[in-house]
């Protein structure tokens, strides 16, 4: 097993060549306008995935796959001369979708605020259900035991003598 430190500066590397050669060597008229985002390596260095993304529609996003396969063996070859590994890592692409889900939290952010603005204008107006004061107090206790204490004291059905 590799130093993880080992392993994230090949994977940096990784990248920074791919982007490299995809700019300047690869000639493919399929190729959209790729930005490559990141790059991952397992810790054996043998399989390495990068992340790109494509601006445009889903044709272009089909183009530039099929682009990045058609030239992986090229890149495969510039990334093992570059790293000085024993073994060229095998290259994976994978289109990275963050525009699409950053789309959707900012969907999910802005239903969330329209509930809280709704929340908040329904708070403004409302009104406690029951009485102010919804329970008894000590001192209502005290005073209902202290009117029933007097009830018993003063005689009934008149003044005898």
């Amino acid at each position: 097993m590799s130093d993880p430190a080992k392993v994230r500066r090949h994977a940096e590397r990784v990248r920074e060549l791919v982007a490299s050669v995809v700019r300047s060597q690869i000639k493919d008229p399929r190729l959209g306008m790729i930005t490559i985002t990141d790059a991952r390596i397992t810790a054996d260095l043998r399989d390495a995935t990068v992340f790109y993304t494509v601006l445009g529609d889903a044709a272009a996003q089909s183009g530039t796959a099929a682009a990045l396969e058609s030239a992986k063996g090229m890149l495969r070859s510039t990334v093992g001369k570059a790293l000085g590994l024993r073994h060229s890592p095998t290259l994976t692409f994978v289109l990275d979708d963050v525009q699409d889900q950053v789309k959707h939290i900012d969907d999910l952010l802005a239903q969330a605020r329209s509930a809280d603005a709704e929340v908040q204008r329904l708070a403004a107006r409302a009104e406690y259900a029951g009485e102010p004061q919804p329970y008894r107090l000590d001192e209502d206790a005290d005073d209902e035991a202290h009117d029933e204490d007097e009830d018993e004291t003063q005689p009934r059905g008149g003044d005898r003598r």
